[in-house]
């Protein structure tokens, strides 16, 4: 089972140092400026709805050691909006839009007791242009790892290469693939970043799980925006945190 966002994978407070980081290394495509901005909503909705429901195997890209993809991070992202969720908080770049599906507060009233409808994502921005988008989604860990046990940490998925069957879609090229450490009052957080590209699209996610919840922030964008706005959207996935 794979997650891929158009965050979306909804991804993504203060944030990791990683002066350590590579730098990035990505094809550009210039050919599709044609791509509109209805057609990379419709395109990144769907490829998000059919990886979280498809078990994909994963490709060999990363069998082989990542290439590293990593060009940097905005370090300081302080003077940019932060948004607080259900349990994890993410900054969101600037001039981004709030795209999050709205509650249906209606649902669940009538007589015939429906439920609410369970959102897609628990956030979802959007660059004014529509073509970049940064997304966290909150998933059951046992509906990503079929277990009995509640999974309190990312590492109860398996190693960082491990978890990638769970996180990269099959036939993803993976760029980089990095565990991050987070210093907390009870000792550290781990998350798991992925970089990856596929169908023309460029994704940076990091996961991370916290009471039986794995929480998996992304931005993507299309390759041709990559190369001006991907430490931008690198940066907001990083920023996720797991509160």
């Amino acid at each position: 089972m794979a997650i891929l966002f158009s965050l979306s994978l909804s991804p993504h407070p203060p944030n990791p140092k990683l002066n350590s980081l590579t730098s990035t290394t990505t094809s550009t495509t210039t050919n599709n400026t044609a791509f509109t901005k209805r057609d990379f909503i419709l395109k990144t909705t769907s490829l998000c709805i059919i990886s979280l429901t498809s078990l994909n195997p994963l490709e060999k890209s990363l069998a082989e050691p990542p290439k590293p993809s990593l060009s940097g991070i905005i370090e300081n992202t302080k003077s940019w909006s932060q948004f607080y969720g259900d349990g994890f908080a993410i900054r969101v770049p600037p001039q981004f839009e709030d795209i999050t599906e709205p509650e249906d507060y209606n649902a669940g009233l009538s007589l015939y007791g429906d439920k609410a409808k369970p959102k897609t994502f628990a956030a979802r921005f959007a660059s004014a242009d529509g073509y970049e988008v940064v997304s966290v989604v909150i998933k059951p860990s046992n509906q990503l790892k079929l277990t009995f046990l509640e999974a309190k940490d990312i590492t109860d998925f398996g190693s960082l290469r491990e978890a990638a069957k769970i996180f990269v879609p099959g036939g993803a090229t993976v760029y980089s693939a990095r565990t991050i450490k987070i210093k907390e009052e009870e000792g550290f957080k781990t998350y798991y970043f992925y970089e990856f590209g596929r169908d023309k699209q460029h994704v940076a996610l990091v996961a991370a799980v916290n009471g039986g919840r794995a929480y998996i922030a992304g931005a993507t964008a299309p390759d041709f925006k990559w190369n001006d706005d991907g430490v931008k959207l690198r940066s907001a996935a990083i920023s996720l945190t797991v509160l």
